[in-house]
């Protein structure tokens, strides 16, 4: 499988998401009913549904898309790869994926065509999904796997790569990286603290690098699972 693999026709992706209101109180009174109900399903003793509305931004019924990073390989004449990122940020969520499938379906449509990151099968991708529907936006071909059956989904998963069948836990990205001695995505916020410097620090460039330090190491790790060199700080640029 990993020998197979052809880097070059991967688009390396990741997502940032934040709840859509900035606090439980801000929400109109169905949706805090709504979000009521999920908390207690969230929940082993019942909850104040604002205290752990900060968990919103990983439903894409209770939260948004702020940051999409993508990144592309490309091979060097020593055999080495160097990596391109790029990043969309944007407050408001509807520009921002029509900006991301204006670029899947002008530069990305080639059947080897194939988007790669860690758990995106589960989060990411049906994420994506979602939130398009609900700006009534087109899903593009390359994300779209609505009726597909599991093995006919070409999104490549390092989650599902490294279970080899394995179904049973889930297993960060961080550990990974740690377990591969590639360095912490991490370093500065992590997922749990998107929201709050969404929010409160309006910084989206934060958050921008943190999510693109997020498909530098799925780079990172898939170079590792082929046994090729990893990428170096020279071969990365940010665009």
């Amino acid at each position: 499988m990993f020998a197979q693999l052809k880097l070059e026709d991967l688009l390396f992706i990741d997502i940032e998401t934040v709840p859509g209101q900035p606090s439980y109180a801000d929400l109109d009174e169905r949706f805090q009913e709504l979000w009521a109900i999920k908390s207690r399903q969230l929940a082993k003793i019942e909850p104040d549904p604002a205290d752990i509305y900060e968990r919103a931004g990983l439903y894409a019924e209770f939260g948004k898309i702020v940051c999409i990073s993508m990144g592309i390989l490309r091979e060097t004449n020593d055999g080495r790869y160097t990596m391109r990122l790029k990043s969309f940020s944007n407050a408001n969520e509807k520009e921002l994926l029509e900006d991301l499938c204006a670029l899947l379906n002008t530069k990305f449509t080639g059947k080897s065509h194939c988007l790669c990151g860690h758990n995106i099968r589960e989060f990411d991708i049906p994420y994506l999904c979602r939130r398009m529907l609900v700006n009534d936006i087109c899903i593009p071909k390359l994300v779209d796997c609505t009726g597909l059956k599991p093995w006919e989904i070409s999104h490549l998963d390092t989650m599902h790569l490294w279970r080899f069948g394995d179904s049973r836990s889930f297993v960060s990205l961080d550990l990974l990286a740690a377990l591969f001695n590639i360095p912490s995505p991490k370093n500065d916020i992590n997922g749990a603290e998107v929201g709050r410097v969404f929010y409160e620090e309006g910084d989206l460039n934060r958050i921008s690098r943190y999510c693109e330090q997020d498909v530098v190491t799925v780079a990172q790790l898939l170079l590792r699972f082929k046994s090729l060199p990893m990428l170096r700080p020279e071969d990365i640029q940010y665009t």
